[in-house]
């Protein structure tokens, strides 16, 4: 499958969860340290926006990335960006050379080759829908449903074993958190949690 197939799939998954959250639960805790359910929903819609502009030419404008508010309809806002989203990488990987994506909040800001800035989002897109199950209490049904897609899962596990793990690149300020150790045994997706810094056993009941 290509890239933007199995990312359209991440954005389904994604979509699942979070049209489970229930106005009253933006106020939960979240596996992101300092960011409430709204925080981290907000963040997630104006990353939409923001892949989706940068799919259509327009990434290199920071004002495109800013958070946007869910305000009473989480489930709704994120569903339409996700929507919005889905379309731009459809368009934009039709194409028979697709242009690269400037992203101004990742590295240099690129631009990045079209297929690695899609699996960019793809690893935010599965990981932030853990770290939204996880606030919910339930993570389990996302990561059998993610396993049980070797394709999907093995394109999350091979753009997360690129991030940098250098000290530089990870904790206070950056988007994921020094790599955690884990058994031998331990499946796929919270192999993929431990090397981007999340504790696979987080509960918002431990909070």
């Amino acid at each position: 499958m290509r890239i933007v197939e199995l990312h359209a799939r991440a954005l389904e998954l994604a979509t699942a969860v979070v049209g489970t959250v229930q106005p009253e639960q933006l106020v939960l805790a979240t596996p992101c340290a300092g960011w409430p359910l709204r925080r981290l929903l907000e963040h997630e819609v104006g990353q939409h926006r923001g892949f989706a502009a940068a799919a259509l030419g327009a990434g290199a404008d920071r004002a495109r990335w800013r958070d946007v508010p869910v305000h009473g309809d989480p489930a709704g806002a994120f569903r339409r960006s996700a929507e919005r989203l889905t379309a731009a990488f459809a368009t934009a990987g039709a194409a028979a050379e697709p242009a690269p994506l400037h992203l101004p909040e990742i590295g240099d800001g690129g631009p990045f080759p079209f297929d690695r800035a899609v699996g960019f989002h793809l690893l935010d897109t599965l990981v932030h829908a853990w770290d939204v199950a996880a606030a919910l209490g339930s993570p389990a049904r996302l990561v059998a449903a993610v396993q049980a897609e070797p394709p999907l899962v093995g394109a999350l596990l091979t753009v997360a074993g690129a991030v940098p793990a250098s000290a530089g690149a990870r904790g206070p300020g950056q988007a994921f958190g020094p790599v955690r150790a884990v058994p031998d045994r331990t499946g796929p997706f919270d192999r993929v949690l431990a090397l981007l810094g999340r504790d696979p056993s987080w509960s918002a009941a431990d909070r």
